[in-house]
């Protein structure tokens, strides 16, 4: 959301902590009631992480899974000489809270259908405003202060197999349990996530399992279609040959940018395609994805912004300037593992910085690089620390908009006269307490908030409880 946000979304910290318990309460209950109902265990993570080396399961003809998660967030007394109305405050805090059940049936041979109704409330920092790599994930561009209900993903999987099916496939959130080909066909059509397909990474995806920041859990370039909450309507197809999957893309964009609506007509859309490689490195699993994307929508430019300001007179806002174009950009992920314990990741994007970013985050370039530890050599094999070094940048065009006032999707101090790259550490430590239950504190460090050397740097403290089933 761009601009001044209306006075009832501009809500104290919120008291969600009961909501978040019962939520907790009621999962636990499911864990203990509903694994009769499908077979399969959850597998260890691996290059591919829906494959399981246990003996084969049975086929999974429907299941039930939930989850709910918890996140509060709180920001120390950084330095603020001044502010705008997408400035991230001092001293402030913030809750969010989401329980999703996720429900899936066998349509047919190789066919599964989804719907996962989802209960969402709360707010990110200053209404998830401040911070172009914004501290967290759980956080949509949308708030409110009850909870309310909505339907995220709805969609159907196909998947054709082009040998023997060899490969067991566990029982998960959003994957029913049975056996695959190692080469394959998988389509996929509905509403849900691109990053579900895309841009995926087993140390760094999961804002309710492992980091929390937007430019740690996706690059921060990868301007993915999406509504003010992520998902979006489309369609994507998946090759898998060997070490090898091709896959593309084709989605609806918001009517206009960060819009909670999306295009139903295809007028404004995005094109996704990505190319995986995977290998083994001193006989360990790793594999490298690039990502390319062309969004085709009614897009502003800043440098025309900034002229219409100066003929006109005003605040430049791209919305003052759009026009039917494109913006391309085009990233690289990297995942490696050290041995059973260490994971080592890394992400590095680019995309067009004299078009406006149209649905996530204000970042025209962005390198992220990390590492994760599982807790076997104390002993606390189910527990993980992790740790990430971020750095996101922006055009000269976007840092000359900023300084004369205008507002990003979620920067915007009213002026820029010191710009600098923003910087950010994010670590974590996540602690098992049962099979299905975990509690994260996280710690990030941000310098040059905003891309403004004048503010910050931004001490950022969370805890995260989440349960599923």
């Amino acid at each position: 959301m761009t601009g001044m946000q209306p006075e009832f979304l501009r809500q104290p910290r919120l008291s969600t902590t009961a909501y978040a318990c019962a939520a907790a309460m009621g999962l636990a209950l499911g864990a203990a009631v509903l694994p009769a109902m499908a077979t399969g265990t959850a597998a260890e993570q691996s290059s591919d992480p829906a494959v399981t080396t246990e003996p084969a399961p049975s086929t999974e003809h429907f299941a039930v899974h939930g989850q709910a998660t918890y996140v509060e967030q709180e920001t120390n007394a950084f330095t603020s000489p001044y502010r705008g109305a997408n400035s991230l405050s001092p001293s402030k805090g913030a809750e969010t809270v989401d329980v999703t059940l996720n429900l899936g049936v066998r349509a047919w041979s190789g066919a599964e259908f989804w719907v996962t109704p989802e209960i969402d409330q709360g707010f990110g920092l200053d209404n998830t405003l401040g911070v172009a790599g914004f501290p967290s994930a759980e956080a949509y561009k949308v708030g409110k202060a009850e909870p309310y209900l909505r339907l995220p993903r709805a969609f159907l999987r196909q998947t054709l197999n082009l040998d023997e099916p060899t490969e067991a496939v566990a029982s998960d959130q959003l994957q029913l349990a049975g056996l695959r080909s190692a080469n394959r066909w998988v389509f996929t059509i509905g509403k849900y996530a691109v990053t579900d397909i895309f841009d995926t990474n087993q140390y760094a995806h999961d804002a309710k399992n492992d980091f929390l920041n937007w430019t740690a859990v996706d690059t921060g370039t990868f301007d993915y279609a999406a509504d003010s909450w992520g998902y979006t309507v489309g369609a994507s197809a998946e090759w898998y040959q060997g070490v090898w999957t091709l896959r593309g893309g084709l989605f609806m964009m918001s009517t206009i940018p960060n819009s909670e609506h999306l295009d139903p007509g295809f007028h404004e859309f995005q094109m996704i395609s990505e190319l995986e490689h995977r290998h083994e490195l001193f006989a360990q699993p790793g594999r490298i994805l690039v990502t390319l994307y062309d969004s085709r929508a009614r897009m502003g430019t800043y440098a025309d912004a900034l002229s219409f300001a100066a003929e006109h007179g005003g605040t430049p806002d791209t919305a003052n300037v759009r026009a039917f174009r494109s913006r391309l950009g085009a990233s690289m992920s990297v995942e490696q593992q050290v041995n059973a314990s260490l994971g080592l990741f890394g992400r590095l994007g680019k995309a067009a910085g004299d078009v406006e970013t149209y649905e996530f985050t204000d970042v025209d370039r962005s390198v992220a690089a990390g590492l994760s530890l599982k807790g076997s050599t104390w002993r606390r094999s189910e527990d993980t620390i992790g740790l990430v070094g971020i750095v996101n940048g922006i055009s000269a065009d976007f840092e000359r908009y900023l300084q004369a006032g205008g507002l990003g999707p979620l920067i915007g101090d009213g002026q820029l006269p010191h710009p600098g790259a923003e910087q950010i550490i994010e670590t974590y430590y996540r602690a098992s307490l049962r099979s299905w239950a975990q509690v994260t504190l996280d710690y990030q460090w941000v310098k040059n908030p905003a891309y403004n050397t004048d503010r910050g740097p931004a001490s950022i403290f969370a805890v995260r409880v989440h349960a599923q089933f």
